[in-house]
């Protein structure tokens, strides 16, 4: 089987092209200009994964929403249920860009600030 998809690592975008094997290994990647390419469409096949930014309430200030993000990608597969815990999450003030709001989120990656809010 053959996936077509565009590569995100670089500006270029280059038009990749995988094919996949009966157990969706993947076989062979072709239409990447560097490396990076080849990586991205393995991974992007076989264990996507992705960021994610979102916001969570501020305790005792209403209206009032705290920028957040992993600091490393998580498993596409865990960003529904991911949102799902963050939801239920609030926050005390003082807080700075880089404090981890959720520790070890599915043993993959800390859910840190990316705003200063006194």
């Amino acid at each position: 089987m053959k996936k077509e998809l565009t590569c995100i690592v670089c500006p270029i975008g280059c038009r990749l092209c995988a094919e996949l094997g009966e157990g969706n290994e993947v076989l062979s990647v072709s239409g990447n200009t560097c490396p990076r390419g080849k990586a991205y469409a393995e991974a992007e096949l076989t264990h996507p994964t992705r960021t994610l930014t979102t916001t969570v309430a501020v305790e005792g200030r209403d209206g009032v929403m705290l920028p957040i993000k992993t600091d490393k990608p998580i498993s596409k597969e865990n960003l529904l249920a991911a949102m799902d815990i963050l939801r239920s999450v609030r926050v005390s003030l003082p807080v700075k860009v880089g404090d981890i709001v959720y520790p070890n989120l599915f043993d993959e990656a800390n859910v840190v600030a990316t705003a200063t809010i006194q």
